[in-house]
């Protein structure tokens, strides 16, 4: 295989994204603007243009439109304003004339008003065009429309390179379209189609021309649509589309309880959040399952759909058991060391892609993800506590045993019990922890350890899961089972304790190596373990102390690592950037142990940095210290949306309110619950109680948070609220 050395990590490379095809602003993540369904997906810049630079219209991990820029009367139109609709289904910019290049003949600049609206739809792009006259005079405008098709694979566009490709087909001219054919070398044939309502005055291969004669006050409509085949777009075709998206966005949103408070603008903010969520939650045959992110990982990534799961299971069960149906459905049952693949192991990554299918890179269907499965098991535990559906488990059963299996075997592999890794193939994955990239696992000298690698908060991850299944399998009366689960997480918990803990600066280590040496470094993973409980009281406390430390906490949240190890660097992207969803479960963590101040103080700083962004937060930023009258600054390839992201408000306001549904009771249960700061009331409407579902209240009197049930629901589900 050939290919850039970022190419099997998690992140682009960055000297890729960064290069501008012609010396213009490049991609910025924060200034992009993103559209999905289902597996399809555009990423432009606030023209609504695509150049080529990491952006495009995507479908199956190939890029169907690499350029669609819009010109009018010669020149690149200047910017008033973009947006996306509140439901994510509609991406509008407003744009105005400049001095044209005849100026005589052009009417004066800010005088025609161009709305550019899109959407997609089943695997189309819909687009609108509206040019209004506001001068005094008729025109006759010039409008051009720049395209290409590269059908570039999705690790192409990240930066890889390839000796060979298929065969790129002469764009054919039929009737008002322009169909652009890709031969791959999978022997498969690609097709971009881009059809116009109107008939050109000119049309090349990459080219088409149009000349609108428009009166005052009056306004001329172009719509275009792009998909595998030609088509005849046009304004019932727009409007019919944007119906069928609304609709079913909306049916998207409505899944599961919903929160509202007394904070406008915080209310904006877990409004865009939730319809992240929903954008990127792609219906398979299994159910719901969150894709991770836009633009390099729009496809089921395992972590970050049990992640995102576990933020949203409060609240939406459902998306639970779509990603527990879909990872159980894809466990391997074979080995293979190019896939990674150990049967019993959990999927970390699927890919349709040319390059996937030729087994260029190993990521077709990759399990090289050592985390995975102890979440996946964690997510089952969690998911049967939530809603008492033992019958799911039922059905899971074999598959978690599998799981089980697959992690005891690994753990008999290391002296201490740990469950540790290392690749199978120099084409997979370096490092197989939710920090994936090349250089994020070290030693405090900045070297490189030796594998297998046991990181830290997989032995947590392994802990919570034995005793979940230990937990489930007395509830089969499968005692043996149970006591087996019980001893083992028992035996990796006393072993964490004994080998990670550093007691300078009081916090365990980020990973132990091959030779059993610790990576005496301090870094956020080991606020994982708080979120699964595994820390002895006292040794949490420091852990917690440690993490809001200026070391870690930067105003805006915490540190992948402390700024005082060697490789910290703020705007790298694992080590020193801040990750959403990472505070978001450091704060969870928090929550667990009581230490209710600091998570409200956490929650508070993600909502203020995601007001900078916007209202949504990006997959990271980078992490300097928070500035009097600043603003966050952002990581330039970052994904934006991203699921675990999205999810980390709701895993924050969880965290806050101290709240947990007991499926097997049917109890909700509220301990010294938190309101953020500068919110006095909190309802969390149709909350699935068993059979019930109610509204909650959470409100401020004086320096005590109330909690109580919906009048309308008092004995449909008791409340337990312990202050």
């Amino acid at each position: 295989m050939t290919g850039t050395p970022h190419l099997q990590e998690r992140q682009l490379d960055p000297a890729v994204a960064l290069s501008a095809l012609d010396g213009e602003t490049p991609r910025e993540p924060h200034r992009q603007f993103a559209l999905k369904h289902e597996d399809c997906f555009i990423v432009a810049d606030a023209h609504g243009d695509i150049r080529g630079v990491g952006d495009g219209f995507f479908r199956d991990d190939t890029r169907l439109l690499s350029l669609f820029r819009l010109y009018i009367d010669g020149q690149v139109p200047s910017l008033l304003g973009a947006s996306l609709s509140q439901d994510n289904i509609l991406f509008r910019a407003n744009l105005t004339n400049r001095p044209g290049r005849s100026p005589e003949e052009s009417p004066p600049p800010g005088t025609i008003h161009i709305n550019r609206a899109r959407l997609l739809w089943k695997n189309r792009l819909y687009e609108r065009i509206v040019l209004t006259n506001y001068w005094a005079q008729a025109v006759s405008m010039p409008v051009r429309i720049e395209y290409a098709a590269d059908f570039r694979d999705m690790f192409e566009v990240r930066g890889s390179s390839r000796s060979r490709r298929g065969l790129a087909r002469d764009a054919t001219l039929a009737g008002n379209a322009v169909v652009f054919r890709y031969l791959g070398l999978d022997d498969r044939e690609r097709s971009s189609a881009l059809s116009f309502s109107e008939p050109p005055r000119a049309r090349t291969a990459s080219t088409t021309e149009f000349l609108f004669h428009i009166a005052p006050r009056k306004r001329r409509e172009l719509y275009i649509e792009v998909g595998d085949k030609a088509r005849r777009p046009s304004r019932a075709r727009y409007r019919q589309a944007a119906a069928q998206a609304r609709w079913t966005m909306r049916s998207k949103r409505r899944h599961g309880a919903s929160v509202s408070s007394s904070g406008r603008v915080f209310n904006e903010w877990l409004t865009r959040a939730r319809s992240d969520i929903a954008l990127l939650t792609t219906t398979l045959r299994t159910g719901p399952y969150p894709y991770a992110g836009i633009p390099w990982f729009s496809t089921a990534f395992g972590r970050d759909g049990v992640v995102a799961a576990l933020q949203m299971l409060w609240l939406n069960p459902g998306m639970a058991l779509g990603v527990l149906r879909f990872l159980a459905r894809h466990q391997a049952t074979e080995a293979s060391a190019f896939n990674d693949s150990e049967p019993g192991k959990i999927m970390h990554e699927t890919r349709r892609g040319e390059m996937a299918m030729l087994r260029e890179l190993p990521f077709g269907r990759y399990y090289g993800g050592v985390d995975t499965t102890p979440l996946y098991v964690y997510l089952a535990c969690c998911y049967a506590d939530r809603t008492g559906d033992l019958a799911l488990i039922g059905r899971l059963w074999p598959s978690l045993k599998a799981a089980a299996a697959w992690m005891e075997e690994v753990a008999a592999r290391n002296s201490h019990g740990f469950i540790a890794y290392k690749r199978g193939a120099e084409t997979g994955l370096s490092n197989q922890g939710w920090k994936d990239s090349w250089d994020s696992i070290f030693h405090a000298d900045g070297s490189f350890p030796p594998g297998p690698i046991a990181l830290v908060e997989v032995q947590g991850y392994a802990y919570t899961a034995w005793l979940g299944l230990a937990a489930l399998a007395e509830r089969r009366h499968e005692n043996g089972l149970a006591e087996r689960w019980r001893l083992l997480a028992e035996r990796l918990r006393q072993a964490v304790e004994d080998h990670f803990w550093l007691d300078e600066p009081g916090t365990y280590a980020l990973a132990i190596d091959g030779n059993g040496v610790p990576c005496a470094v301090s870094a956020s993973n080991a606020g994982h373990l708080l979120y699964v409980g595994l820390p002895a009281p006292e040794r949490a406390a420091r852990l917690i102390d440690n993490l809001t430390s200026p070391r870690f906490f930067t105003g805006w949240g915490i540190r992948t690592l402390a700024d005082a190890e060697i490789p910290f660097n703020p705007m790298s992207y694992h080590n020193g950037s801040v990750w959403p969803h990472d505070t978001a479960i450091v704060a969870a963590g928090m929550s667990r142990y009581l230490r209710r101040q600091e998570v409200v103080k956490l929650a508070s700083s993600m909502f203020e940095a995601a007001v900078h962004f916007q209202m949504r937060l990006p997959e990271l930023f980078c992490g300097f210290e928070r500035q009097p009258g600043e603003s966050p600054i952002a990581y330039p390839v970052a994904c934006l949306p991203q699921a675990w992201s999205a999810g980390a408000a709701f895993m924050m306001i969880q965290a806050c309110l101290g709240l947990t549904v007991d499926g097997w009771k049917g109890e909700i249960h509220v301990e010294r619950p938190r309101l953020p700061i500068g919110i006095d009331n909190l309802t969390i409407r149709r909350l699935r109680v068993g059979n019930a579902a109610v509204d909650l209240h959470f409100q401020r009197i004086g320096d005590r948070i109330v909690c109580y049930l919906d009048e309308r629901h008092e004995g449909l589900a008791p409340l337990v609220v312990r202050s």
